[in-house]
């Protein structure tokens, strides 16, 4: 899936997978991660969501990663927070008082980008990827952030009869994915009401994934 495709998306307000509210996922299991006094969280591909205004609120600092700037500019204003904005490496770098985005590709980012955590929230990252990348994503995503703890939310419906994105993860490619370097504990999985794209029966799960 190229760059390309993720920049028209957002020209076109084709985000769909952005929830106006946050996520009622994260306020329901947030307390499940094993957290520091100080909690540090990485966020991957975040677009512009509510729920980083959630863990700000908690006194969570967040790092997280976007590739389109458009949608950063957004998240800060939508924060009504005057970022600090200058180059970092290959990326754009927006930051505030316990807020850290790099605006870039995904796939550039390395372990001293991201710093020490306590855990990884994707909510919108994973299912975000064709399969083609998600083994890359995956493994990628340990490497960078020392195999942190994750809190996942996934979505899984019979992929042939709905193009993604978002596209389907099941339980069982979670398993495959994470399963050697994870206890995979799933934590909620329940039919969406009223379905999306057409589509009534889709779901949405949570992963508790630890050491």
């Amino acid at each position: 899936m190229e760059h390309d495709f993720w920049h028209q998306r957002w020209r076109n307000n084709e985000i769909g997978f952005h929830e106006i509210e946050g996520s009622y996922l994260l306020k329901s299991y947030f307390e499940s991660l094993e957290l520091s006094s100080a909690p540090r969280i990485f966020v991957p591909l975040c677009g512009k969501t509510r729920d980083i205004a959630w863990l700000l609120d908690r006194g969570v600092e967040v790092v997280a990663n976007e590739l389109n700037e458009n949608a950063v500019i957004a998240l800060f204003s939508e924060l009504d927070v005057e970022p600090i904005v200058k180059p970092h490496g290959v990326f754009t770098q927006y930051s505030a008082p316990k807020l850290c985005v790099f605006v870039g590709d995904f796939f550039a980012l390395n372990s001293v980008d991201i710093g020490a955590l306590d855990g990884v929230y994707d909510r919108a990252a994973i299912v975000a990827l064709p399969q083609s990348l998600r083994d890359k994503y995956t493994a990628h995503l340990l490497h960078i952030t020392n195999y942190a703890q994750q809190l996942l939310v996934t979505f899984d419906y019979d992929q042939s009869l709905l193009a993604g994105p978002p596209f389907s993860v099941t339980a069982d490619e979670v398993q495959r994915h994470y399963s050697a370097y994870y206890t995979v504990k799933q934590l909620y999985r329940d039919r969406i009401d009223g379905g999306f794209k057409g589509q009534k029966k889709v779901f949405d799960a949570v992963y508790l994934l630890q050491k």
